[in-house]
């Protein structure tokens, strides 16, 4: 179902508890007390159903401070217009490998808006991609498409266009790369921890037994 704005939904949840309320009691012939109850909770469902949400719902099932994940919220908002003009921009380029980075970065963007939304505390490692480097790409690309369509078009500039398109894919992968790399760095803190937890209350790996058992056959060997 569309969202609407807050008004609208109150709009047509009276409405709807309006009709239902005398459909119930008269067309039913059930209870006007009972008919008035399942009227306000079929008007307030239809409240709850067509209420806003929020543009990026994970952020504010983060744990993260609201600040952050308001500040997160803002520069990702800004940032998705630039990743469908990449998309756009892509499709008005005839020069095959540049159509392909430019797609490229369109969906490294967005699989770094991803990360974001699932975890806003990564926010400040991509600041500069969301704040500096996409907006750029999003031009650059653009100026591609303008240069390439021109009366006349200039092979010099093409091809330096192309070549900053090609250097802003490498940046883009880093800073995806970036977010990846905070992820297997908190993976292996948590294996080390449950790896000392289990450590502790089941006694060691059993991959670290044979060692042990072969200690203790050589300890036996020596007092024969």
């Amino acid at each position: 179902m569309p969202v609407v704005n807050s008004e609208t939904g109150w709009i047509v949840g009276g409405a709807v508890a309006a009709v239902l309320v005398p459909l119930l009691a008269i067309g039913a012939g059930m209870p006007f007390l009972l008919a008035c109850v399942i009227g306000i909770a079929a008007g307030g469902g239809t409240v709850a159903v067509l209420a806003p949400r929020s543009a990026f719902p994970l952020l504010d099932a983060s744990s993260a401070a609201r600040g952050k994940v308001a500040f997160a919220r803002e520069l990702l908002t800004d940032a998705t217009p630039l990743a469908d003009r990449l998309d756009v921009a892509a499709k008005s380029i005839r020069e095959r490998k540049v159509v392909e980075s430019v797609r490229h970065l369109a969906v490294v963007a967005r699989r770094i808006f991803a990360a974001i939304e699932k975890d806003p505390l990564r926010i400040d490692r991509v600041r500069r991609f969301l704040t500096y480097y996409l907006p750029r790409a999003a031009e650059i690309a653009e100026a591609y498409g303008a240069v390439e369509r021109s009366t006349v078009p200039d092979p010099q500039r093409l091809a330096s266009t192309s070549e900053l398109i090609d250097r802003l894919d490498v940046a883009f992968t880093r800073y995806a790369s970036s977010l990846q790399d905070a992820e297997l760095d908190n993976l292996d803190i948590e294996l080390k921890l449950l790896k000392s937890a289990l450590d502790e209350d089941l006694g060691p790996a059993v991959s670290q037994r044979p060692a042990l058992l072969d200690q203790g056959q050589d300890k036996g060997q020596g007092r024969a």
